[in-house]
């Protein structure tokens, strides 16, 4: 695996939650001193449990997310559990101890209806259960860590196990043509260029506590596509013909929680808080499709 961005260096303790999905192990490929903790090492929603693993001066980047979209329609409890009152909990803790928390937030806190790229101070409304939960998160980090960064994101993929673009590229090998919606637009995002910009953010001194400092930042790939212009990519990056990928339409895909139309983040407070640009997306594509295959 590859990422376009140089990796910061970390001098202070690193502990990443929710280290074994695609952003955790993002994060710890990349920074391989870090202490990374899945759900069995650590319930995010312990105060106890948390507190004995995060010591004063660490940065703690929170990847622990229920991130079932469509089973958190019938699992409400849980999911805010794991996105409202995990990352609460982390925010206490942290707060007490003198440490900092980057709190990983989504796309999917917004009503996904803009016709222009979401910036941080953007009206929410989120239309889903997953993202009322996630909201919930980033109320209560905010209103009780003062030094704690939201980094919003969309679209994340490794290409590798079940995300979109591993589909994509399982499915190219299987079928003559697959069918791909055109009508939602978002903002693909490699998980390792995503995880390089979260270390260069915990590799600053307490960014956040700096007077006028935007404590909601965006974080994706630059450009933006639809689904099925992702999918023909990858078939192309694959050498297959991306005309086997066919558009249609989110209506010949029902799904229990409904999918914004339109998600695509700003990168300019980013930016304008110093860090660098992620790249756009069909490199960062290309890297990783490259990547997976040697």
């Amino acid at each position: 695996m590859t990422s376009a961005s140089p990796v910061t260096p970390i001098t202070t303790p690193l502990v990443v939650t929710g280290a074994h999905g695609q952003l955790g192990r993002a994060l710890l490929h990349l920074a391989p001193g870090a202490q990374g903790l899945g759900r069995a090492e650590l319930d995010i929603t312990d105060a106890d449990a948390v507190r004995d693993v995060v010591k004063p001066g660490a940065v703690v980047i929170n990847c622990a997310a229920y991130t079932a979209v469509d089973q958190a329609e019938t699992d409400e409890d849980r999911a805010f559990a794991v996105n409202a009152t995990g990352p609460e909990v982390l925010a206490g803790v942290c707060t007490a101890a003198g440490a900092r928390l980057i709190q990983v937030s989504t796309d999917y806190v917004f009503p996904g209806t803009a016709d222009h790229p979401y910036e941080p101070d953007d009206p929410t409304g989120p239309a889903t259960v997953y993202g009322r939960s996630k909201l919930a998160g980033e109320q209560a980090v905010l209103r009780i860590a003062p030094a704690a960064h939201i980094v919003r994101t969309a679209w994340v993929y490794s290409g590798q196990g079940s995300d979109f673009v591993a589909t994509m590229r399982r499915l190219e090998g299987e079928r003559d043509t697959v069918r791909v919606v055109n009508d939602q637009i978002g903002s693909p995002t490699y998980t390792l260029d995503l995880a390089a910009g979260l270390l260069e953010l915990a590799a600053r001194p307490d960014p956040a506590a700096t007077p006028g400092a935007h404590r909601i930042l965006h974080a994706t790939n630059g450009g933006q596509g639809s689904w099925f212009e992702l999918a023909r990519a990858v078939f192309a990056g694959l050498g297959a013909d991306p005309e086997r990928v066919l558009p249609c339409g989110t209506e010949d895909f029902p799904r229990p929680a409904p999918r914004p139309a339109y998600s695509v983040l700003s990168g300019k407070s980013w930016v304008a808080a110093g860090l660098a640009p992620l790249r756009d997306w069909r490199l960062a594509l290309s890297d990783a499709l490259h990547g997976i295959s040697d």
